[in-house]
């Protein structure tokens, strides 16, 4: 194991998530990366990472591509516990990459705000769509 263990939950179909990945591995890292969607979540692992972020479950919640309209769930008067609860049982609605680093956690949105999380960094880094990210 590395004495810089990375995490990723990653969703393989998303670009910001596939360019964080690939700036991780651009300085040699070797991160766990968890396919969220078909891993799933538990209630206890979003409380970690929420609390590890200081977030709440509407700044994770992803509208984009997901049922969170039809479940009601983008009204500002949806409680957190209700919000968790469709996470778990519909994956795709936690918004992606979350990175857990020693250095910390976050939403890495843009891809690039995984750099701040790592302790190495490429010199620059081309992202999927030919753009260029300089550190």
């Amino acid at each position: 194991m590395s004495d810089f263990p990375i995490t990723v939950y990653h969703n393989p179909d998303c670009g910001t998530s596939r360019n964080a990945l690939a700036m991780i591995e651009a300085v040699g890292y070797a991160p766990v990366v968890i396919d969220y969607r078909t891993t799933g979540w538990t209630r206890p692992l979003l409380d970690e990472l929420l609390a590890a972020m200081a977030a709440t479950p509407r700044d994770l919640l992803r509208d984009k591509g997901t049922p969170a309209a039809e479940l009601g769930l983008l009204d500002p008067s949806v409680p957190d516990a209700a919000i968790l609860d469709a996470m778990v049982e519909h994956p795709i609605l936690v918004n992606r990459p979350i990175v857990v680093t020693p250095r910390g956690t976050r939403l890495c949105r843009p891809s690039e705000a995984v750099l701040d999380l790592l302790d190495r960094r490429p010199e620059h880094f081309a992202k999927e769509d030919g753009e260029i990210v300089r550190p």
